[in-house]
């Protein structure tokens, strides 16, 4: 299966976000490179919130060229089989911490963000880290910071304040 058709199965099966769910499934349809960031009228990406349920923080990255916090994440690449692979790729290769493993029922939210490249239709996971683990910071992040579930919303904007209520609803 590609990239491509396993994003509309993820899509089909996501219960969530009626409106902005069928844009994205309207978009693949539209789009055959939809996956990639050579599409110009925008394409999906993958992403995943960072927990650490067992000290109740999430990890953020000062994000290079958006300086703002978010949650890991970012393009898909050839060698994504799936979106939920392409989403702990992601968050592996920012946060440095090997071992991650996403929490199960699929994606936890969709967010539409316009970003420099275009439209960004991201598709987003939360991860939890093993427990002791240490991050570092890649040549994406110019700093990586845990922060408690509660302060989130005072450094990171609404949807990633979003991505974490409905990640702990998860948990």
């Amino acid at each position: 299966m590609s990239l491509h058709a396993d994003a509309v199965l993820v899509l089909k099966e996501y219960g969530d976000q009626e409106e902005l769910r069928r844009t994205y499934l309207d978009h693949l349809s539209a789009y055959e490179d939809a996956m990639w960031r050579s599409c110009a009228a925008g394409h999906l990406t993958a992403s995943a919130l960072v927990v650490d349920p067992e000290r109740g923080r999430v990890l953020l990255t000062l994000h290079r060229k958006l300086r703002m916090w978010l949650q890991m994440g970012g393009h898909c690449e050839p060698g994504d089989r799936t979106m939920a692979e392409a989403a702990l790729r992601e968050a592996t290769e920012e946060s440095g911490i090997p071992g991650l493993t996403l929490l199960p029922g699929g994606p936890v939210r969709l967010d539409r963000h316009s970003t420099p490249c275009a439209w960004h239709l991201d598709v987003q996971y939360a991860a939890v880290a093993p427990p002791g683990a240490v991050e570092a910071i890649s040549d994406e992040s110019l700093d990586l910071r845990w922060f408690a579930y509660d302060d989130v919303a005072g450094v990171a904007d609404g949807s990633v304040a979003g991505l974490v209520e409905q990640t702990l609803a998860r948990l």
